[in-house]
């Protein structure tokens, strides 16, 4: 089992954005320190819920102030750039971390984001099936042509390549993020893992572990490779002496951050958009994830881990909002969560 952090740089309220990503960088290296396996980083543009607008930026950072831990992108959003920017970028980091990498990417929302960066509606709607395949093949091949309905040019190299340096490593890992059916055909046709929400139970997760498998198996990919698909399972954890004192904490700050960074999303076309109860948003999260104290939240992992056959997880740390408490809980995670896995 490979547990991780997963970091949004979230803004509560009365910090500044500077705080959000000085706590996102001291996860990480505490996360190091603390025997973690991984942290994947999250991006959003021009909200309060996360204040890191470019993940694969902030991944070379902190893969230049580690040496062991695993750094991901918990997504890039593919329609916000150019596939083979994204996957320039991708490369660079898998080859110059010795293949530390993993770049999760993902479809986004109908956000201004599209109007701002000049891509679109339908980079969103349309287009992400084109833009993952070509992606994949930057990835993957010595040189690249496309001819699509949204990306044409003429034939390329592919500098740098994935597998110079590290021979036989295929290039960086590629997650997907999803949400519905058609994302995970999407990424089963393709045999890339799932990254699965934090809003998400056992039970969703594991219907969507099962629907993946189904569509990987028609689509030829051998029993070996679909029984062993790394997925990652996104979720919150908060370690206290009791389970009482730690939902109390997040309760406390968490409503406050939803509420004002979810509130800030604007959509390109101005459709309806609902937003969760923060406070019964936060209590769901609560009773879904590993929140209280280390024995519960070894065994919620482990179940997890049994009812879904995902054992990879990016666990959200900063709920306290406070720097202090964030490393204090990381720490706990690696000495007396780990452990009980192990």
């Amino acid at each position: 089992m490979r547990v991780g952090a997963f970091v949004l740089a979230a803004q509560f309220p009365g910090q500044g954005q500077g705080e959000a990503l000085h706590r996102a960088v001291r996860t990480a290296e505490v996360g190091e320190e603390s025997g973690l396996d991984s942290v994947w980083l999250a991006e959003h543009h021009f909200v309060p819920y996360g204040t890191c607008p470019s993940a694969v930026t902030m991944a070379g950072l902190l893969l230049g102030r580690t040496r062991r831990i695993r750094v991901g992108t918990a997504v890039s959003v593919l329609p916000n750039t150019h596939p083979v920017a994204l996957g320039e970028q991708a490369a660079l980091l898998h080859l110059l971390s010795g293949g530390r990498f993993s770049l999760g990417v993902g479809r986004g929302g109908p956000w201004v984001d599209l109007e701002v960066f000049g891509s679109g509606l339908q980079a969103y709607e349309r287009d992400f099936p084109e833009s993952l395949d070509l992606l994949l093949r930057w990835l993957r091949e010595p040189r690249v042509s496309a001819d699509g309905e949204r990306y044409r040019f003429r034939e390329v190299p592919v500098v740098p390549r994935t597998d110079e340096l590290i021979e036989g490593s295929g290039g960086p890992e590629v997650v997907v993020a999803c949400t519905s059916a058609k994302s995970v055909r999407l990424a089963a046709e393709r045999g890339l893992p799932m990254l699965l929400g934090m809003h998400c139970g056992d039970e969703e997760k594991a219907e969507m572990v099962a629907l993946w498998r189904t569509y990987a198996t028609a689509a030829g990919h051998t029993p070996e490779e679909v029984a062993g698909a790394p997925h990652v399972s996104a979720g919150v954890a908060q370690i206290a002496d009791s389970t009482a004192e730690a939902t109390e904490t997040l309760v406390k700050a968490m409503p406050g951050w939803l509420r004002q960074g979810l509130d800030a999303h604007v959509t390109v076309d101005g459709r309806h958009r609902s937003m969760r109860d923060p406070v019964a948003y936060t209590e769901l999260l609560c009773g879904l994830h590993p929140v209280g104290p280390p024995r519960l939240a070894a065994d919620r992992l482990a179940a997890t881990a049994e009812r879904t056959g995902i054992t990879r997880f990016a666990l959200l740390v900063e709920g306290s909002g406070d720097l202090v408490a964030t490393e204090e809980n990381v720490r706990r995670m690696g000495a007396e969560v780990l452990p009980r896995l192990r």
